[in-house]
């Protein structure tokens, strides 16, 4: 029985494609803003600025504070 080698065929090389900025910026904004408030509830919620009351958000990301080096306690 013979065995074939694969042989390297010559594909057209890779071209990245361009996207325009158009394209990108509302995605870039909408996250950045993201971003932002989930920084606002992780970092400063339940303190001096505290949009909600009670403790319920404290809780919710009391890990994700002592993670990031905020302090809680």
């Amino acid at each position: 029985m013979a065995q074939h080698a694969a042989q390297p065929t010559a594909d057209a090389p890779a071209v990245p494609v361009k996207l325009p900025l158009k394209v990108i910026a509302p995605w870039a904004v909408f996250f950045g803003i993201l971003m932002l408030v989930l920084l606002y509830f992780v970092g400063a919620e339940q303190g001096a600025t505290s949009v909600f009351s009670g403790a319920e958000v404290h809780e919710w990301v009391h890990d994700a504070r002592h993670l990031l080096g905020f302090p809680c306690h």
